[in-house]
């Protein structure tokens, strides 16, 4: 049997673990400058973040995008 390695970044990388890595890289203030996403600048929360994101693939994809720009920077 082969090992096989995925070339997926963000393979075994939860979306939560995602949004709690740039929030506390950015905070939901640059968040919501950044992407802009109603559960970024009302009453954010992971929680309601999570929700929103898990049922709504074109915004669940701009975070995934960011979070891969943002791993260099936090090196």
């Amino acid at each position: 049997m082969q090992n096989s390695i995925s070339k997926d970044p963000l393979h075994g990388i939860t979306l939560q673990k995602i949004l709690e890595t740039l929030v506390a890289y950015y905070g939901f203030d640059r968040l919501a400058e950044m992407i802009t996403i109603k559960c970024f600048s009302t009453n954010p929360s992971i929680k309601s973040s999570l929700t929103f994101l898990r049922k709504t693939a074109w915004a669940r994809k701009q975070v995934e995008e960011l979070y891969l720009k943002t791993l260099p920077k936090m090196k």
